[in-house]
């Protein structure tokens, strides 16, 4: 409309004669005039109105008349004065025009057309009743009013679409609108478009952009039109797609909800949705009589989340979805797992009953657990793999983890469009407003390496969180807004409609499987209780519970209605109910008889076969055989084979090119490393991710995993995945400016399949702060609380050079806090004392200082017969020293990951002259190897290296102090006294002592501090060399 208003307005100054008036009178005066006889554009006479009508044209002055006519066009037009019926039609109809003043040649008023109109087409005169009496025929001037209506039912569609969400009727209680605002909004009003009772049976047609009509109807009474507007946008469902930058994905919206029937459900459906409002009412019905005061965060008040969850799982296993991963928050996780997943009901009651655990583990409360199950829909009949993954009290934490884990099922599975996978999230409406790991899942879900192709979100809007009213909770009208950002159709719906809430989640299933987009359901509920089940909401919610506690329940009100209806009988409805509850009896029964609980029941990522035949205490080798490593090193320094037209930038030719000298010299530096091991993987079959910020060229400019044209964009070659035909997948992708979302996503991926490597790399290691959720509550903890294993990778670059507080330190002291090792106790000296510290402990972390020992550390991962998180602090400055290199020699089939690099030099020859034993980690050995050479010392100053801090190597350290009796024993370390690993070594080192008081480690380094470093380079540097000054002070 906006263009055709510019063209006309551009048009109206070249018209002889034609002044600027309103774009709807121009257009119906072009529009009844005669189509075919229509003179050129710049010829058009535009009559301009006066206040009075101009004086009547004579029918002689009529151009066509002509000698041999007139006589005939005379009479009859006499004849018509005394009697207009006695005259054809359409001589009726012309002497009427001319009479009224109709200009030469426009009298004439061609026949209506027999053709049927087309879609969204109807005859002008059921438009303009006037042109069809006495409007034009009469000579009066079409009313502009008729237009200016037809495009004001155009705009009320439109608003109705885009804001007729904010006056749905959303809340079973009636208490609150779901968008905190009472107003309603000008374009919903009839009154701004000046339309008036009278109006609302007039005619009108129904634009290309609604599906209001059926398909024999073109055009409607304004009072139908509003009526079927409210009845698809402002009942129980609210739609919010208006802002969806997609024709074709908006058409589809409004097909669903404004084609009249859409919504309907036969009476098969609705018994259907009756027996699984029932069984959801009736579990926590159930729970409430046998455990009354236990906390369970039951559903009361949203029992519609399982038949929506049921709804969106049948639909989906329809469309050929064959696996579903789930995440979600404690309120209804028991619920979920008894009626959605159909976990068996007394291993859940056995839960209430404080069992003991059949295996090793601190375990979780119930609510928080997860499990796996393969089982028939019943619906479909086709198989269903459902997986709840288990999640702490941080509410949305597992939300990235969950699609980390879809993801990686989706590769594995070769699904590249996301037909066989997907995943589920549920969220609290405070939570999902609140907690910025939200936005951080919903940035991931269109990036290339990252994207599950669409998730379905469901939000149990309880219109609460804990104690806080929404209108204290967010600053945006819904909880949902945050979806809005990808585009994502929120489908707003209130939770007492079952049948509403059907519908909308079928349409969820099928928009998710058609554009593989995120959707989101928001099922607006209550919460019949408290935050928990001994919580009290009358302290702070007065109004809303004293209208909760006279509110009948979704099953009350759905079988009621039913009832009312016919669809079935009152002893059907209790039929239902008791059977359910005979079968939660049955369960109760079995559950006493348990005497124990097993956590591996509540495993969520199970790995069939993985340990089956494995001896746990048996290491594979991490060495490689000298062909493979100077194949993969080549390759990795190589530019595109036959590919001389790929131009790659100068400075990465040089690096190349010393690559290939290193390979050739059988001499490898961090980079180089990195590569072997990678690549030595891939050749054998494991799959290797990389994620992280800007790790495909690295943060130091280091590693160049992936090579760009110079000249042409979106051109690149990636040597790790052209080394062998037949080697695994690699994965190398920079990621999103998140850590807690990216960290949780690479540690999802890394639970799918114990076959692979995946790492994490922080851009500097003190970024991994804002993830401390995820390494504290899934990481470190995992596998106590879960019985789940991962062998993820964290990368994290770490050293004191002067970059200030935030570049500094990776803060090894969090991590080795939250190890499990026993500082006081010595493990017990067998042949496998070393895998065995690896096999109990919760988490693996080392600080290697060589690029050979960082090539087998990673290896390990992969050759350990079970897997633990790792956590290695990575080098920034030593990614170029000079001496921060390893031979193939250390690389090679008989050589291992060394947990602990002994001195090799003149010291370790003549133990007993060594006056002082220095030990430490990581970068800070060769500036202390540098110091004592510039002092003289290496003679009487030992400096070993421990690689591997978590487990404690506490064999080899007290070898080590036994090797040198006479010399003192110094830790030296370049972090502050506070942080670094000098209270985690201090005790570990007494107990290889085995407690002796005659000899103690002390310490050496800078003192206690709150910052991590230094913001002053000069201060630094003041700290670097008085650190070195007391390490070799007193020789």
């Amino acid at each position: 409309m906006h263009r055709t208003r510019s063209l006309v307005a551009g048009l109206l100054p070249l018209i002889p004669g034609a002044a600027p008036e309103r774009l709807a009178v121009w257009l119906v005066k072009g529009y009844v005039q005669n189509s075919s006889a229509r003179a050129p554009l710049a010829a058009l006479n535009i009559r301009q109105y006066s206040a009075a009508p101009p004086p009547p044209t004579q029918a002689a002055a009529e151009p066509f008349l002509n000698g041999s006519s007139s006589v005939y066009v005379e009479e009859m037009y006499n004849s018509w004065l005394q009697d207009p019926k006695s005259v054809h039609a359409s001589w009726d109809s012309f002497f009427r025009n001319a009479s009224a003043g109709a200009a030469p040649g426009q009298a004439y008023q061609a026949p209506p057309s027999l053709a049927v109109p087309g879609r969204h087409e109807i005859p002008i005169t059921a438009l303009v009743p006037q042109m069809s009496t006495s409007g034009v025929s009469t000579g009066l001037p079409i009313d502009e009013k008729i237009i200016d209506d037809h495009l004001a039912v155009q705009a009320i569609i439109r608003s109705y679409q885009t804001r007729g969400h904010h006056i749905a009727d959303l809340d079973p209680l009636g208490i609150n609108l779901a968008d905190l605002d009472a107003t309603i909004a000008p374009e919903l009003q009839l009154a701004t478009y000046r339309f008036e009772e009278k109006d609302m049976d007039r005619i009108f047609k129904l634009p290309a952009t609604t599906y209001i009509g059926k398909p024999d109807e073109r055009a409607l009474p304004l009072r139908e039109i509003l009526s079927r507007l409210e009845a698809a946008y402002c009942r129980h469902i609210g739609v919010e797609f208006m802002f969806i930058n997609s024709l074709e994905q908006c058409n589809w919206i409004r097909k669903r909800f404004e084609t009249p029937g859409a919504m309907s459900l036969d009476a098969e459906g609705k018994r259907l949705l009756l027996a699984r409002v029932t069984r959801a009412a009736g579990f926590e019905a159930f729970l409430a009589r046998k455990w009354t005061s236990e906390k369970r965060f039951g559903l009361e008040g949203c029992e519609m989340l399982i038949p929506a969850m049921k709804t969106i799982i049948d639909k989906s296993s329809e469309l050929g979805v064959e696996s579903i991963i789930m995440g979600m928050p404690h309120r209804g996780r028991l619920n979920v797992l008894a009626n959605v997943c159909r976990k068996p009901l007394e291993q859940i009651f056995a839960q209430f009953a404080g069992l003991e655990a059949a295996d090793d583990g601190s375990g979780d409360v119930k609510y928080h657990l997860g499990t796996y199950i393969e089982r028939l829909n019943r619906v479909t009949n086709k198989n269903i793999r459902l997986a709840v993954v288990a999640n702490p009290s941080h509410l949305e934490a597992v939300d990235t983890i969950v699609q980390g884990k879809t993801r990686a099922e989706q590769f594995y599975k070769g699904d590249s469009e996301g037909k066989k996978t997907m995943s589920i999230l549920l969220h609290g409406d405070a939570a999902f407003s609140g907690q910025g790991i939200v936005y951080e899942t919903f940035t991931l879900s269109d990036l290339p390496d990252y994207t599950t192709r669409g998730t379905i979100h469901i939000v149990a809007n309880n219109q609460i969180g804990f104690t806080t009213d929404p209108r204290h909770s967010r600053s945006s009208p819904y909880c949902t807004d945050v979806a809005r950002v990808v585009n994502a159709p929120i489908f707003h719906v209130n939770a007492d409609d079952p049948e509403a809430v059907m519908h909308v989640c079928k349409v969820a299933a099928e928009w998710r499987a058609t554009f593989h987009k995120d959707v989101v359901v928001d099922l607006v509920s209550y919460r019949r209780g408290g935050h928990n089940e001994i919580d009290e909401p009358m302290f702070t919610q007065p109004l809303m519970y004293s209208k909760i506690r006279k509110m009948k329940s979704v099953m009350d009100k759905y079988s009621a209605k039913l009832i009312e209806e016919g669809t079935v009988t009152k002893e059907e409805v209790d039929d239902v109910r008791n059977k359910y509850e005979k079968i939660c009896e049955e369960a109760y029964v079995k559950a006493q008889k348990e005497t124990q609980i097993r956590y591996k029941d509540w495993l969520d990522s199970p790995w069939s076969g993985f340990f089956e035949g494995k001896n746990p205490l048996k290491m594979g080798n991490t060495g490689v055989i000298e062909e493979t490593l100077k194949h993969i090193g080549k390759r990795f320094s190589s530019t595109p084979p036959n590919a001389a037209e790929f131009v790659v930038h100068k400075g990465i030719e040089r690096i190349l090119r010393a690559r290939m000298e290193m390979v050739e010299t059988r001499t490898v530096d961090w980079a180089l490393g990195e590569a072997m091991a990678f690549g030595s993987l891939l050749k054998e079959g494991i799959h290797v991710r990389l994620s992280g910020q800007d790790v495909e060229r690295g943060t130091f400019s280091h590693r160049h995993h992936v090579l760009h044209h110079q000249t042409s964009d979106k051109s690149t070659y990636k040597p790790l995945c052209n080394l062998y035909p037949d080697q695994a997948p690699y994965t190398v992708c920079n990621s999103s400016l998140s850590e807690f979302g990216v960290l949780g996503f690479e540690l999802g991926y890394s639970m799918t399949n114990p076959n692979a490597l995946v790492c994490w790399e922080a851009q500097f290691g003190d970024f991994f702060n804002t993830a401390q959720c995820i390494i504290d509550q899934f990481i470190a903890s995992g596998q106590s609380k879960w019985v789940r294993q991962s062998g993820i990778v964290l990368l994290l670059p770490h050293g004191m050079e002067g970059m200030g507080p935030e570049h500094s330190s990776a803060r090894p002291e969090r991590f080795l806090h939250a190890c499990s090792e026993d500082p006081e106790t010595f493990p017990a000296e067998t042949e496998e004392f070393a895998i065995r510290q690896l096999h109990d402990t919760n988490m693996i972390v080392a600080n290697c200082s060589t690029p050979a020992n960082y090539f087998h550390i990673l290896r390990r991962q992969i050759a350990m017969p079970f897997r633990k998180p790792l956590i290695i602090f990575t080098p920034k400055s030593l990614l170029r020293h000079p001496e921060a290199k390893s031979s193939f020699d250390d690389m090679v089939e008989t050589t291992g990951f060394k947990r602990v690099i002994p001195e090799a030099g003149l010291a370790a020859s003549q133990p007993e002259a060594v006056q002082k034993v220095i030990f430490c980690s990581g970068k800070i050995y060769y500036e202390l190897k540098k110091a004592r050479e510039d002092r003289g010392l290496d003679s009487a100053v030992a400096i070993t290296r421990i690689e591997q801090i978590c487990p404690f190597p506490f064999d080899l350290i007290r070898d080590e102090i036994n090797k040198y009796p006479n010399a003192q024993l110094k830790w030296a370390q370049e972090e502050h006294k506070n942080m670094g690993v000098w209270s985690f070594v201090q005790p570990r080192f007494h107990t290889a002592m085995q407690g002796s008081s005659e000899r103690r480690l002390s310490y050496v380094g800078r003192g206690v501090s709150a910052s991590p470093a230094t913001g002053s380079k000069r201060q630094h540097l003041k700290e670097a060399a008085q650190l070195l000054e007391d390490a070799f002070a007193g020789l």
